[in-house]
């Protein structure tokens, strides 16, 4: 936990060069703000999935999450857990600008078109507890991952 010290402010947060993990989706992640920058509401990372690539299926235990995309195109699917037949889901189209919300419980996957990067920041409401969280799906809407 953030402790201030003869009233600083909390730190920035700054984006690597290098992903800072793999998320359980296969995507890359780049850790922005958690609790080293006084966050205790929420966390925010930057998420990349390269050209051509489709994630795994999986489901938040306990966050939500905000989308935010920043730079390519592709498809995400979501789907309600308890839905008999999840295949029949639609997935939507995203591109730079779009946003969108990944309940809690629900399933997703998602997909960067051939033509280049699919990369979007993430906040995670409350911020991310651990390891855990995130669980595989199932099924996906999107086809085999490839991560």
């Amino acid at each position: 936990m953030y402790q201030p010290s003869n009233l600083s402010a909390p730190p920035l947060g700054n984006r690597s060069t290098d992903p800072d993990a793999i998320a359980p989706d296969g995507s890359e992640i780049r850790l922005l703000i958690d609790h080293r920058h006084a966050a205790v509401g929420a966390s925010m990372v930057e998420v990349t999935l390269p050209a051509g690539q489709v994630s795994r299926p999986v489901f938040h235990r306990t966050v939500e999450e905000v989308w935010y995309i920043l730079q390519g195109n592709g498809q995400v699917w979501r789907c309600p857990t308890g839905i008999e037949e999840p295949s029949l889901v639609s997935a939507i189209s995203v591109e730079p600008g779009d946003a969108l919300v990944i309940p809690t419980g629900w399933m997703f996957q998602f997909s960067a078109n051939e033509s280049g990067s699919l990369r979007f920041l993430c906040v995670t409401m409350p911020p991310w507890p651990g390891d855990d969280e995130a669980q595989p799906a199932s099924v996906g809407g999107l086809g085999p991952p490839t991560v």
